[in-house]
């Protein structure tokens, strides 16, 4: 496998912490990662509702993280009093719950396959949730589908939106400016949000980006991409193998 990737450049386009192992991956088979993060995750100010919220989480019944980063801004906003003693952690992913478990959670309840609302809501343990206390740790909006059908299940379900997501600046001397963007043969994308904003921060001279192979793990991601104009949509599976792994099928020598 050595080399499968030899010659391309790929624009991983994830947040500079989730970056790094594709980043390695690429490299490992000889692709040339170009890291532009087209989705900045910050700090949200601890108000006295959101402090009054963290303050209650050992009376909740479920807790849920939708990914990540949702993890790092419970414990920051949670301080010395992480982690709970309960209520039962619920993961998105495997991502996620490696960082529960990295965090001190060592048995977080994860769907076997899948990672998004769609496969929490298959979860056994989100049925029978009538009268049941239930916190969603999450950025600043994102889907309603998980509360509104844990609601209509008869969940007593709260947010805590413990991070913010925010596009970042454009930058004159990123990967999508300049010489550079000759060497861009794939594009990695892993959110519907994340495809708008690089869009955005392309500006009006990106024709270029809808004739490049675009590689994302969702079917909502291939619905965004098909609106935004995309020519070259290559679905994958999910996580940093699948990305990788679509990557290779995709560039491996024809046969004949």
């Amino acid at each position: 496998m050595n080399g499968a990737l030899a010659g391309i450049g790929i624009l991983v386009t994830r947040p500079v912490r989730q970056a790094e192992d594709l980043a390695a991956a690429i490299r490992s088979v000889g692709g040339k990662p170009f890291l532009l993060p087209v989705l900045e995750i910050l700090a949200v100010e601890d108000t006295p509702l959101l402090s009054s919220l963290i303050g209650r989480v050992e009376e909740f019944d479920i807790a849920i993280f939708v990914s990540p980063n949702a993890v790092a801004g419970a414990r920051r906003l949670m301080g010395k009093k992480w982690p709970p003693s309960r209520p039962g952690f619920v993961a998105v992913g495997q991502g996620t719950a490696r960082a529960l478990r990295e965090a001190g959670i060592h048995d977080p309840v994860v769907p076997a396959a899948g990672f998004d609302s769609e496969a929490l809501l298959d979860l056994p343990l989100l049925q029978a949730v009538r009268g049941r206390r239930v916190i969603v740790f999450r950025g600043n909006g994102g889907r309603e589908l998980l509360g509104t059908a844990l609601r209509a299940r008869g969940a007593l379900l709260e947010y805590a939106e413990c991070y913010r997501r925010a596009r970042p600046a454009s930058d004159a001397n990123s990967p999508l400016h300049g010489s550079a963007r000759e060497e861009i043969g794939a594009i990695v994308v892993t959110s519907s949000e994340g495809l708008r904003n690089l869009c955005d921060m392309a500006g009006s001279d990106k024709a270029w980006l809808m004739r490049i192979p675009l590689f994302v793990p969702h079917a909502r991601i291939v619905h965004t991409a098909r609106q935004l104009g995309f020519e070259r949509i290559v679905p994958t599976s999910m996580g940093d193998a699948g990305l990788l792994q679509g990557l290779l099928d995709h560039f491996k020598p024809k046969a004949g």
